[in-house]
């Protein structure tokens, strides 16, 4: 290799500084990119509220899909949820002897952490991914561009249904597995651990309250929102083909995964503070 070809390559700075823009300031914009599409679609959704415009054919046919694909493993998941809460918290309660507290352990992990955890975690690898790759199929080929031509805004022809979707199958589903996912704790309860009927209900409605199964809500319609607006804005990136959609698709699936577990940790840090757990 000549002198020449050597100084005709790139440079060790220049090649530093493209792995430093790839790997570091890549993620932010697309942070960025991600929060300007959330407050786009919010905005648009208050507009077309307004206006009386909201796409609901399509946001209910979102939901409906997105039910179909969660509901049979919602059910197998909070079983598990269930049974794992019991036996876990009953070997420690069995240790002290206060049996009587059981129902006030499971039904609070289930319904403050189990039920909303669960429903995002699901939403996040059935439905975002199906969003995702629903709309990288679309722009890849060129659908997206070619309603832009005609007039017709993405945003409110897809994003803003898929968030609606999202928003009310999220709540449904952390309800849903509270309700299975209490009953299993309930049977395993009295017929393994020993302990009464009424016993476990006295527990459960002392501990648990209608404030903590609202926040189990509240959190799942923010799971909900959050890995629709990442499948979106991941299949409305898809570049490259099939490659590219595929890449979105499991680029969905695990930013929303991580972005559940960090948000669910914090909301349950503030509510902690401001609403500590009290003997009803």
């Amino acid at each position: 290799m000549t002198a020449a070809a050597v100084s005709a390559g790139p440079s060790v700075g220049s090649v530093l500084k493209k792995n430093l823009r790839s790997n570091a300031l890549g993620p932010v914009q697309t942070l960025g990119r991600t929060f300007h599409l959330a407050a786009t679609a919010v905005a648009t959704l208050l507009i077309d509220i307004f206006r009386w415009r909201v796409k609901m054919k399509e946001a209910v046919f979102q939901a409906w899909y997105m039910v179909s694909v969660t509901a049979v493993p919602a059910f197998l998941m909070a079983i598990p949820f269930g049974v794992i809460v019991t036996v876990q918290i009953g070997n420690v309660i069995n240790q002290l002897g206060a049996q009587s507290l059981l129902g006030a352990g499971s039904g609070f992990a289930v319904i403050q952490q189990a039920a909303p955890l669960a429903s995002g975690m699901l939403l996040g690898g059935a439905g975002a991914s199906a969003i995702a790759a629903d709309l990288g199929a679309r722009t890849v080929r060129e659908e997206i561009d070619a309603m832009r031509v005609m007039g017709i805004d993405p945003i409110q022809r897809l994003v803003v249904p898929r968030i609606i979707a999202s928003v009310v199958v999220a709540p449904l589903l952390a309800l849903f597995i509270v309700l299975v996912g209490v009953i299993s704790a309930f049977y395993l309860s009295i017929t393994l651990q020993g302990v009464g009927p009424g016993s476990y209900w006295q527990s459960f409605g002392a501990f648990a309250s209608v404030r903590d199964l609202l926040f189990a809500l509240v959190k799942a319609m923010i799971f909900g929102f959050m890995i629709s607006v990442i499948g979106c804005q991941r299949g409305l990136e898809a570049r490259g083909g099939p490659r590219g959609v595929a890449d979105g698709v499991n680029a969905t699936v695990v930013v929303s995964t991580v972005a559940i577990i960090i948000v669910n940790m914090l909301l349950t840090l503030v509510y902690t503070v401001f609403f500590p757990m009290q003997l009803g």
